[in-house]
């Protein structure tokens, strides 16, 4: 079984009634360099025009994007493709929220869920090993880029983009794990 970091936009709370803008994904692993990200256009006219900024995306780009049915094929596929022994599992930093877009995505255009019904959340994770269910862990989520001016630097800012996102919330799993989390990669 492989882990998958996931993270979700949407243009409003509501599943079915809203839409997923985008998403992205990227296995746990090393080097975090296996990733996945979709766009979708909607499945209805309703959108809340406040939650849909947060993904920087106008409701004509979000209209734009690909058919949801051809996006989770080609997600599942991938999953498919990038797991190892086993279900996949998705772990998320608000699994309520990401979970359950992924999961009413896949059984309405695809049928069913490759992840199945069960998730993990980062907090949860880290809280239960630390023993203390007030345990911090965003500071962890460290990411090396380029500044304006060229030069590495490490640090991170959640973007809402889904796909930057992931990968900083996998960069805190991979810190945990160095800190003696028991989580097999």
């Amino acid at each position: 079984m492989s882990y998958y970091v996931i993270d979700v936009e949407s243009d409003g709370p509501i599943l079915g009634v809203n839409s997923l803008v985008c998403f992205g994904a990227v296995r746990l692993d090393n080097e975090l360099q296996t990733t996945f990200y979709g766009q979708t256009r909607p499945v209805s006219e309703s959108y809340n025009q406040e939650a849909l900024a947060i993904s920087g995306f106008s409701r004509e780009e979000h209209v734009s994007f690909e058919d949801p049915k051809i996006v989770f094929e080609q997600f599942a596929l991938w999953l498919s493709e990038t797991n190892t022994n086993g279900k996949p599992i998705l772990i998320s930093d608000n699994n309520g929220y990401d979970a359950s877009w992924i999961n009413w995505y896949f059984q309405t255009f695809c049928g069913s869920n490759p992840f199945g019904y069960s998730s993990r959340r980062i907090g949860d994770i880290w809280s239960g090993f630390k023993n203390n269910m007030r345990a911090s862990w965003k500071q962890m989520r460290t990411v090396t880029f380029i500044d304006k001016d060229g030069r590495e630097q490490k640090g991170f800012t959640h973007t809402h983009n889904p796909l930057e996102d992931a990968l900083g919330n996998a960069h805190a799993l991979l810190y945990m794990i160095n800190e003696g989390l028991k989580l097999r990669l």
